[in-house]
């Protein structure tokens, strides 16, 4: 399984990092990886821009049926995105969103699946 990791920052959670890396036996792969990828971790706070944006650009590696995984602050930390944003740019960007959890002391993550490609 190849994971991309897109927006990265010193806030990211490393221990979640470390933990995907060891789940999927290999390396995150960054934005300059050039083949199509089977999820997305993507690192987005409230300050980082358009959010519809965002996941249309998370779309470009993706493979068809793939997910993005979107990391985002709890609510109450610093840069937080509402979940109202979340609801509402995901169908905008071609995803339906799937579940929500939180995957660590800071960081909730929210499962977006991309429409398949036809066969």
């Amino acid at each position: 399984m190849v994971v991309q990791e897109l927006g990265w920052d010193t806030d990211s959670d490393d221990e979640l990092r470390i933990a995907v890396e060891d789940r999927i036996d290999a390396d995150l792969v960054d934005a300059d990886y050039g083949n199509v990828v089977d999820a997305v971790l993507l690192w987005w706070r409230d300050e980082d821009g358009d959010l519809v944006d965002g996941l249309v650009d998370a779309l470009t590696d993706l493979v068809g049926g793939g997910a993005i995984w979107l990391l985002t602050p709890k609510v109450g930390r610093p840069n937080a995105v509402d979940p109202a944003d979340i609801a509402e740019a995901a169908p905008i960007a071609g995803l339906s969103q799937t579940t929500t959890a939180a995957v660590s002391k800071d960081w909730s993550a929210t499962r977006l699946v991309a429409p398949k490609t036809p066969a």
